[in-house]
């Protein structure tokens, strides 16, 4: 169990590490635009995911009751 610990978040040495390769791949003035392009990234999956979210409640509230539904013909009979 203690080696699945081992490979958990990195730390502020590993995100310093991180970020100083970045800067040398992308330089400082793409910066901000590739995080301005990750953070609508961001904001579009959570809007999504909420949308998925939101209609799967909503399918749940609105069960069908077993009756087919009336398309314009003729009314369901009663009898």
């Amino acid at each position: 169990m203690s080696n699945l610990l081992a490979f958990g978040m990195p730390g502020a040495p590993e995100w310093i590490f991180i970020l100083v390769i970045v800067l040398l791949f992308f330089g400082a003035a793409k910066l901000p635009e590739l995080a301005k392009g990750l953070g609508l990234a961001i904001k579009e999956f959570k809007k999504a995911s909420k949308e998925v979210s939101d209609e799967l409640d909503g399918k749940k509230d609105d069960k069908p009751s077993g009756d087919r539904k009336n398309n314009g013909g003729d009314p369901p009979s009663k009898g």
